[in-house]
């Protein structure tokens, strides 16, 4: 599918995938730093985004802590910060490779990229507010709200918010720079979470409040939409997405690129997941045999592995389906095909990328 071209006031490169609200796409097939330049970075937004300023923001942390507060702008980043990895992924990326094609975004592969976060450790929130001893998820609130598109749907405008796990609060970060600049206004700004390891939707953006809760949260978000079925003592039961799968994508050669036989070609791509990923194989031959790849990056929690893997074009011509597969510390291995528990969300089986040797 051929690129478009984005809206003004983004980088030209990106691939519009809706305008209204604006989805915008990394062109994966540029992949060649670590770090995703900002102007580059794919976008994810629910609703338009808010008109926030720096003056007025206030972050509150409330709900079941002893000693609930408040901080302004100025305040936070008064704060001792830190500056992390993590790759952000959205839980339909890949979707245009669903079969039949499915609603949704019609995402390729560069639904998917990485940055350095800077800002406070959620953690020193919650410690200077204090846990009341049954609290056991964080809710996020944000400012943008709207009437989402998944049935059954609220009445009224609905505020978007997620919630992760007290355990996953500790790799949690309150962001206010990426790659060392002011978030954008499509990026977050002022301030974003950042949950390194889990989907994009976890990391909410235009970030207002910071809730503490004793129940497991149902929210929209949480339940109806990123959700999925899961089968608890023979009953059906919806659980919430998190964690990101292991997944590796092809970022070069591109889908029905014209290749000369014989010749010597770098294939490169990246290998990601929800901790650390430890291997990653290629195919040239749809699968039926596989090779380890090279990889340029340290292995890191949270953050993607870029690779390489020298191949020497065959002579005969025709049509060749290169595939990758990643595995991560868990033993955890990219699966055949796409599970149907998860709907239009978690692709994250090989992709056939297919090649034409003239």
């Amino acid at each position: 599918m051929a690129a478009k071209m984005a809206p003004h006031d983004a980088n030209p490169g990106l691939i519009i995938r809706e305008r209204e609200p604006v989805n915008l796409e990394y062109p994966f097939d540029q992949l060649d730093e670590f770090l995703t330049p900002n102007d580059l970075f794919y976008i994810r937004s629910h609703f338009k985004a808010p008109a926030l300023t720096r003056d007025t923001f206030e972050l509150s942390i409330s709900g079941a802590v002893q000693r609930p507060f408040s901080l302004s702008y100025k305040d936070l980043l008064a704060m001792p910060s830190v500056t992390r990895p993590a790759t952000l992924e959205c839980a339909g990326n890949g979707r245009i490779f669903l079969v039949p094609q499915v609603k949704g975004a019609q995402w390729q592969l560069g639904a998917v990229s990485t940055a350095q976060w800077t800002g406070v450790p959620l953690v020193t929130l919650l410690e200077r507010a204090g846990l009341d001893p049954d609290a056991c998820e964080v809710v996020f609130e944000a400012a943008d709200k709207g009437k989402p598109k998944e049935e059954p749907v609220p009445p009224g405008d609905t505020q978007y918010a997620r919630s992760i796990s007290l355990a996953k609060a500790a790799d949690t970060v309150i962001a206010w720079a990426m790659n060392g600049e002011e978030l954008s206004a499509d990026h977050g700004f002022p301030v974003r979470a950042i949950v390194p390891g889990h989907y994009g939707m976890a990391s909410v953006k235009w970030l207002t409040a910071i809730r503490v809760v004793d129940k497991p949260f149902q929210g929209y978000w949480q339940t109806s939409d990123y959700g999925y079925w899961e089968y608890q003592d023979g009953n059906p039961v919806r659980l919430a997405l998190g964690a990101m799968a292991i997944k590796s994508a092809i970022a070069r050669p591109r889908t029905r690129e014209v290749l000369t036989a014989g010749q010597s070609y770098m294939v490169s791509g990246a290998s990601w997941g929800g901790d650390i990923v430890t291997a990653t194989e290629l195919s040239v031959d749809d699968g039926t045999s596989w090779q380890p790849v090279r990889f340029l990056d340290e292995p890191q929690p949270f953050a993607w592995r870029r690779w390489e893997f020298a191949w020497t074009v065959p002579e005969e011509k025709g049509v060749y389906m290169l595939r990758s597969r990643a595995t991560d510390n868990a033993g955890n291995t990219q699966p055949e095909e796409h599970d149907k528990r998860f709907g239009t969300y978690v692709i994250h089986h090989t992709f056939p990328i297919e090649v034409v040797v003239r």
